[in-house]
C-alpha cells in the first residue's frame, strides 16, 4: 500500500472521529444547556435601575423607586 493512500486513510479517521465528537458535544449542550428566558428587561426612567420581570407584563414597577417603566426592546 502507498504511504500517501495510508496518510490519507489515517487523515479522513481522524477528521471523522473530530467532527462527530463536535456533533455529539453540540447535542448535548443543547439537550442540556439552560433554556432562554421570557423575562422582559426594564430599566428605570426615574433612578436608572435595571430589573427584570415576568414575559406576561409591558409594564413594571421599579422596585427601588416604584415608578412604572416599559420594558426595553432590543
Amino acid at each position: 500500500m502507498p504511504p500517501e493512500t495510508l496518510l490519507a486513510g489515517y487523515v479522513v479517521i481522524f477528521l471523522g472521529a473530530v467532527s462527530l465528537l463536535a456533533l455529539y458535544t453540540e447535542h448535548r449542550q443543547r439537550r442540556f444547556g439552560p433554556t432562554p428566558s421570557k423575562d422582559h428587561i426594564f430599566r428605570c426612567m426615574k433612578c436608572g435601575f435595571v430589573y427584570t420581570d415576568d414575559g406576561d407584563v409591558d409594564r413594571s414597577r421599579c422596585p427601588q423607586c416604584s415608578v412604572l417603566n416599559d420594558a426595553i426592546k432590543f
